[in-house]
C-alpha cells in the first residue's frame, strides 16, 4: 500500500525544547480566543466534550497518537479491493452532536464509519476513512435523494484529527492535542436539507500506516470522489448512482472540492456531480506557502513537507540537506499535530528557523527546481471544472491568499468554465491571525450551502466570469 509505514505510537518527539509548551503572546492569545469560541459553538449544539478514548480489537496493539487511542477499525487491512470507491469495512458511528426522533430514528441522522479505496497520486491502492450519514429530514427537491461529499477544512496531520473521529467527538483533547470539528455545522445544515453526506478522513488521515499527504491534489481529489462512489454502497443508504453528487468544501476542503471537479470527468465520471463550492482553495502552493510562513498555522509548513517526501521518497534527501536539527524536530513534531497543537507549538513560526542556510521556505524552493516542479504539479486550475462551481475567496485572507483563489476563477473561466465567483468582502481583523480566513467560511456559509442545494435540486445557474475585470 505504502512504500514506508510510518509509525506513530508516541505523543511527541524526544526534543526536551519542544516538549515544553510556549508561553502564548498577544496574538496568539487573541487567535486561541476565536478558536475557542467556534469550539464552544460547536459545543453549544449539544454536544459534550467526549474523553479521548477508543476501544480496539482483541490482541492488536493501540496506535495513540498524543494520548488519544486511535480506534482499530482504521488499521489498514494488507489487501485492498480493486475498484476505487470499493468499501473495506463499515461500523455504526455514534455522532456527537445527535437527538432522539420519532420512531427511534436519531437527529439529524444514521452515521456510518466508512473505510474504502482509493488510488493515491503514485497510482498506488490507499486505504481511506470517512463517515456516510444518511439523514433522518425528508429530501425536499427534485430527483432522488442526493449526496453532499464534503471535505473538511485543515485539521492536522495527527490521525486523531480525523474528521470522522471529529463527528464523534466534536472537542478532543488528549496530551498536547486540541481538535474541533468545525465543518459539522456546514454537514449538519446539509442534512438538515435532507441531503445526505459523506466526509472523507483524506489519504492518511485517521488510517495508521502512512502520513496524511496534505494539500496533495490528486490524493485529496481521488478521496473525495471516492468517498461519493463508496456511499453508495452503504448498507441503508438511500443514495444511488442516479443521485445528483455536490462537492463541498473550505481551505484544505476547498483545494480538494475544486481538485475533485476538475478530476470527475477523467477519474470518476460515473458520479453524477451536479456543482462544486470551492472555498479558500490553496491553488498555488507556491504563494499560499508564503501566506502561511510566519502565521498563526505556520506548522502548516511541516504538514506539507511530511507528505510531499513521503510521496515521493526521493525528496527526502532535498529536505534533510535544507532543514537544521530544530526544523528536522519540528517536521516529526507537526506529523502528530492538529490545528490546535501546531497553532500552540508553531504559531507565528518563521520558516528560517528551520533551515540549515537560514532563508525561508519560499528562497529555498525558488532556487531548487526539483521543488518548483513538485509545486507546479499541484497547481490547481489547469483542467477545466466539470458541472457549475462557485467559487469564494476573502479579499482579505493572508492565510490561502486572495489573488490565487480569484487566479484560480480567472483560469477555469478562461477555459470556459460554468463558474460563480464570490468576492468576500470584510475588514482586515488582524495580519496572520487566520482571522481574515476563518470569517469568510462562516459569514458565506449559508449562501454556499444555499448554491450548492440549489444545485442538487436540478435548478441552473448562470456563470458570471463575464464580471471578472470589475471583481475585486
Amino acid at each position: 500500500m505504502s512504500p514506508r509505514k510510518i509509525t506513530r505510537s508516541s505523543s511527541t518527539v524526544n526534543t526536551p525544547h519542544l516538549l515544553e509548551p510556549r508561553r502564548p503572546g498577544r496574538r496568539t492569545r487573541r487567535l486561541l480566543a476565536a478558536v475557542t469560541g467556534l469550539g464552544a459553538a460547536v459545543a453549544c449544539l449539544g454536544a459534550a466534550v467526549v474523553p479521548a478514548s477508543a476501544t480496539t480489537s482483541a490482541g492488536s496493539e493501540p496506535v495513540v497518537s498524543r494520548g488519544v487511542t486511535i480506534p482499530a477499525f482504521y488499521d489498514p487491512p494488507a489487501q485492498l479491493p480493486s475498484a476505487d470507491g470499493s468499501l473495506v469495512r463499515t461500523e455504526p458511528l455514534p455522532l456527537g452532536l445527535s437527538l432522539p426522533g420519532l420512531g427511534g430514528r436519531r437527529l439529524p441522522g444514521t452515521a456510518t464509519r466508512l473505510m474504502y479505496k482509493s488510488t493515491d497520486a503514485g497510482g498506488g491502492p490507499v486505504a481511506v476513512t470517512g463517515a456516510y450519514i444518511e439523514p433522518a429530514a425528508a429530501w425536499k427537491g427534485g430527483g432522488p435523494r442526493p449526496l453532499v461529499a464534503l471535505a473538511s477544512g485543515t485539521m492536522g496531520q495527527g490521525d486523531q484529527c480525523a474528521p470522522s473521529l471529529s463527528l464523534q467527538n466534536p472537542l478532543t483533547i488528549g496530551e498536547g492535542t486540541v481538535s474541533i470539528g468545525y465543518d459539522n455545522l456546514a454537514v449538519y445544515r446539509f442534512l438538515a436539507a435532507g441531503a445526505a453526506v459523506v466526509v472523507t478522513d483524506y489519504a492518511g488521515l485517521g488510517t495508521t500506516d502512512r502520513l496524511h499527504t496534505y494539500v496533495n491534489r490528486v490524493d485529496e481529489g481521488h478521496a473525495l470522489l471516492d468517498a461519493a462512489r463508496a456511499a453508495r454502497s452503504v448498507a441503508g443508504a438511500s443514495v444511488t448512482s442516479a443521485s445528483r453528487v455536490g462537492l463541498y468544501g473550505y481551505s484544505q476542503g476547498g483545494g480538494a472540492s475544486a481538485s475533485a471537479a476538475e478530476l470527475q470527468s477523467s477519474y470518476a465520471p460515473d458520479v453524477n456531480l451536479a456543482g462544486t463550492y470551492a472555498g479558500a482553495p490553496p491553488a498555488d502552493l507556491t504563494e499560499v506557502m508564503k501566506g502561511i510562513d510566519g502565521s498563526a498555522l505556520a506548522g502548516a509548513l511541516g504538514w506539507s513537507i511530511n507528505g510531499f517526501a513521503q510521496s515521493d521518497p526521493s525528496l527526502e534527501a532535498v529536505v534533510a540537506a535544507n532543514t537544521n536539527d530544530v526544523g528536522k524536530a519540528a517536521l516529526k513534531d507537526t506529523s502528530t499535530m492538529c490545528v490546535g497543537d501546531a497553532i500552540l507549538g508553531y504559531g507565528f513560526t518563521n520558516s528560517k528557523k528551520w533551515t540549515a542556510s537560514g532563508k525561508p521556505i519560499a528562497d529555498i524552493i525558488a532556487a531548487e527546481p526539483k521543488l518548483q516542479a513538485i509545486l507546479a504539479q499541484q497547481r490547481i486550475g489547469n483542467l477545466k471544472p466539470t458541472a457549475p462551481v462557485r467559487l469564494a475567496t476573502g479579499v482579505q485572507d493572508d492565510i490561502v491568499g486572495h489573488q490565487q483563489a480569484r487566479q484560480l476563477a480567472v483560469d477555469w473561466c478562461r477555459k470556459g468554465g460554468d463558474i460563480t465567483y464570490e468576492a468576500v468582502v470584510l475588514p482586515n481583523l488582524g495580519d496572520k491571525l487566520l482571522t481574515n480566513h476563518l470569517a469568510p467560511l462562516l459569514t458565506d456559509q449559508g449562501s454556499a450551502i444555499s448554491w450548492l442545494t440549489d444545485r442538487l435540486a436540478g435548478r441552473k445557474t448562470t456563470s458570471n466570469c463575464w464580471s471578472m475585470p470589475a471583481q475585486p
